[in-house]
């Protein structure tokens, strides 16, 4: 844990988005393995695969229940899927679905956007992050599985790139589960404390979602400043799950890549603003639109403050 009273370094940079070299082929580009969606919440599998697609993944495959999996392929002809056993909720099953994971394929594992909830669910999670050495994304209900086991479900984690992305109320119930004292606030500075206190325990990188989105670690810190109110809509969080998962796959390290997913995530929406309305417009609008943001993040510019 961080001294009382200790934050981190706060820097205003955002990272650009890479430039490809003309041979550049998919392979280069990263495989992603998005471990998402149950009865009911396909639509979450869905927009963290395009979230994947849009951001530059050279390939993505959702790993969901089987009886979903025929709505998610059908979604997106250039998702790849994977059907694995479910339970009479709908819900990826516990028991031997471990050995179905196919983990050696992918380059990142992106895991909970519409899983659901299951002691089983929390273990089969935990024993992902366990068994897979490479970057790892945890949303959603991946968090919620995983509070109840406290701090040491992150012990694995502590020297392989990990980001969560929790909003309020999943950070209120991962820092319950870990023993933490109550704090909440919408202050820059109460946020910052929230997450930070987070990263430094679980040593990842956390980005606590919302209004000036936080991003973490145990050193340094971003404030996001991009984004509007019309983002308080279903899928938000799925679609920047996705997109997390494809710049880490291209290469970035979790901080930068964290950095520059919740900044050009948030430019999609403005752009939506600006091009829709400011309410109403759609998650799968915002990742239609994040090629042109991380378009702009490749420009030249001071910081993230440059106007649309």
């Amino acid at each position: 844990m961080p001294p009382e009273n200790a934050l981190p370094r706060v820097v205003e940079d955002v990272p650009e988005f890479p430039t490809r070299p003309a041979a550049m082929h998919k392979g280069a580009a990263g495989k992603v393995a998005i471990i998402a969606g149950s009865r009911g919440m396909s639509g979450a599998a869905i927009l963290a695969g395009l979230g994947a697609l849009r951001g530059g993944a050279g390939l993505v495959r959702v790993y969901c229940p089987e009886s979903v999996q025929p709505i998610i392929a059908a979604s997106e002809p250039c998702l790849m899927t994977l059907p694995l056993p479910e339970d009479d909720a709908g819900r990826i099953a516990g028991g031997g679905v471990f050995a179905k994971l196919d983990l050696e394929w992918p380059t990142v594992v992106a895991v909970g956007p519409g899983v659901g909830l299951s002691p089983e669910l929390g273990k089969l999670i935990a024993d992902v992050l366990r068994a897979f050495s490479g970057p790892t994304v945890v949303d959603a209900d991946g968090l919620n599985n995983l509070a109840a086991l406290g701090p040491q479900a992150w012990v694995a984690r502590a020297a392989r790139p990990t980001v969560v992305t929790p909003h309020p109320g999943e950070m209120a119930r991962l820092r319950q589960g870990a023993e933490l004292p109550p704090l909440a606030g919408d202050d820059d500075e109460t946020r910052l404390r929230i997450a930070h206190e987070y990263a430094c325990l679980a040593q990842c990188v956390v980005v606590l979602k919302g209004h000036r989105t936080v991003v973490c670690t145990p050193a340094e810190a971003y404030i996001n400043a991009t984004g509007n109110p019309g983002m308080a809509t279903g899928g938000m969080g799925d679609v920047l799950t996705g997109l997390l998962a494809a710049l880490l796959a291209q290469g970035l390290s979790a901080f930068d890549a964290a950095r520059l997913g919740v900044y050009a995530h948030g430019l999609a929406a403005d752009f939506c603003q600006k091009e829709i309305a400011p309410v109403g417009y759609l998650a799968r609008e915002v990742a239609d639109l994040l090629p042109a943001a991380l378009t702009h993040a490749a420009r030249p510019r001071v910081g993230f403050r440059q106007s649309l």
